[in-house]
């Protein structure tokens, strides 16, 4: 697999970022070496990485233990050390108030909690029935798009972009008028391509578009989320565009990768392909939480900081020290996951970091995995023979600091 290059290295100052050797995976769907010796170990590891003090975190019950802690905080800026290495026009830019606005992913309570009860209500099984049923519709959309202009497809850019970007369009509200030129957007925001400039461009852009769409539901309710939140929560305008986008980024580029990469991964295992093409009803929802451990696309981990000194096991995590709980290191764990380096879509449902835990778990986790389960039941069923249509080595991954993932994946299939 070939590699494409990094955005702009101004991105990653908001974020911390793992040592390459512990992110360069030995494979596509493996950890890197390293990382891997590191897990065989021990659960928690203290590593050096630009003279700033990271622990690493690889076993699931630590990281478990240490992301339901009150004393690690998912804000940075409440550590003096990491806001005084921010140049001030950033610190300025992203510590404040606007900028930071319905971000709840990165506050804690009681403002996180009031974002999330807010947030929660909208997340309800009548809202995900509903949305099923649109799902539903626009991956059979997007397929019969594929199935019209024939093999071959680059299946990133014809289905695991566009499916996740109509589905947040749905839960928003967006208007099918507007759809295309918000795709558009979208897809030009998540392209790693695109430069530091070029982000802040269309990031204004997608802005703009928000707040007219938040005005817009404020005038009139219909039946969406962002027109629930404005007309039965308190949220300020600056919240709910600042939440719409947070909504945006979590949902569409984390799904638009396990898609992608799940295919990859049924590809390479063509027996486990079989078996889920031919026994759909009683294989998929296995197969979509085996997925979510095995690819493990959040590149980098779950980062957390210590408010107070942390003991746990046999370590002291000392007070503004950074924690990275490695999302594939400890989905791999053997004491969770028995021979974890395999992929089998029957295996038993157990615990994984995918979704995070804790308080900031993913709220989104089973909008996902409807997502999941209704594009590879209906791909399956509606591209016989599916296949690479170049060889294995042509595929190029992709990796942001956070995100891992399918740059192009061209597919043919029988017709």
């Amino acid at each position: 697999m070939t590699t494409a290059s990094k955005p702009d290295a101004a991105l990653d100052a908001m974020r911390p970022v793992l040592p390459a050797d512990l992110m360069e995976r030995a494979s596509t769907f493996d950890p890197a070496p390293r990382l891997a010796r590191l897990s065989a170990e021990g659960p928690i590891h203290k590593v050096e990485h630009h003279d700033e003090p990271l622990w690493l975190v690889t076993g699931q019950d630590a990281a478990r233990a240490l992301l339901s802690d009150p004393r690690m905080s998912a804000d940075r800026f409440k550590v003096k050390r990491l806001r005084d290495k921010l140049d001030p026009a950033m610190r300025d830019k992203f510590a404040g108030a606007e900028s930071r606005a319905g971000s709840f992913i990165t506050t804690d309570p009681p403002e996180h909690t009031r974002y999330r009860r807010l947030l929660a209500r909208q997340f309800t099984m009548r809202r995900m029935r509903a949305l099923t049923e649109q799902i539903e519709a626009i991956v059979k959309d997007r397929i019969d798009v594929l199935v019209a202009a024939g093999p071959p497809s680059d299946l990133i850019r014809d289905f695991a972009l566009p499916v996740p970007s109509l589905v947040i369009c749905e839960l928003l509200g967006v208007p099918v008028e507007d759809r295309g030129h918000f795709q558009d957007d979208t897809i030009e925001l998540l392209d790693m391509a695109t430069d530091l400039e070029g982000l802040i461009e269309v990031g204004t852009r997608m802005h703009r578009y928000m707040w007219g769409l938040v005005q817009q539901k404020r005038a009139g309710r219909e039946d969406d989320l962002l027109s629930e939140l404005a007309h039965t929560s308190d949220m300020s305008d600056d919240e709910m565009v600042g939440l719409a986008n947070l909504l945006l980024i979590a949902g569409h580029e984390t799904t638009t990768n396990m898609l992608g990469l799940g295919v990859l991964a049924l590809l390479d295992h063509p027996a486990q392909l079989k078996a889920l093409r031919d026994n759909p009803g009683e294989l998929m929802e296995t197969a979509v939480e085996e997925m979510l451990r095995y690819l493990s696309i959040v590149d980098t981990g779950i980062v957390r900081y210590a408010l107070q000194d942390v003991r746990i096991g046999d370590v002291t995590i000392n007070e503004g020290d950074t924690v990275m709980c490695s999302v594939i290191a400890t989905n791999r764990d053997p004491a969770e996951c028995p021979r974890p380096e395999e992929f089998r879509i029957d295996r038993p449902r157990g615990r994984h970091l995918s979704f995070g835990h804790g308080v900031h778990q993913c709220l989104g986790n089973e909008l996902a995995r409807i997502e999941m389960s209704v594009s590879f039941r209906e791909l399956l069923r509606r591209l016989p023979g599916i296949r690479l249509a170049v060889p294995a080595e042509d595929v190029r991954v992709r990796t942001t600091s956070t995100i891992f993932g399918v740059k192009h994946l061209p597919i043919a299939w029988d017709v």
